[in-house]
């Protein structure tokens, strides 16, 4: 299994990712899975925690690599 993050993306990009990995023949829950993190902030509001970005789980190696050349 090999994660791959993507940083500052936001979500319609991130589903444009998805749909075209999906026609690519990739299949969700198998092939790959994803969480998009949205940006965190501290409980007044003011301080930025942690920034937006997705994570990408790949469950073999040569679908990691190919999504590395092309998205990364």
């Amino acid at each position: 299994m090999k994660q791959i993050v993507l940083p500052t993306l936001k979500p319609d990009k991130v589903m444009e990712i998805v749909r075209e990995m999906r026609k690519g023949g990739m299949v969700q829950g198998v092939d790959f899975d994803f969480k998009y993190c949205p940006v965190q902030y501290n409980n007044d509001g003011w301080e930025m925690i942690a920034e937006q970005h997705t994570v990408f789980t790949f469950y073999e190696e040569r679908y990691a690599t190919w999504f590395a050349i092309k998205w990364s």
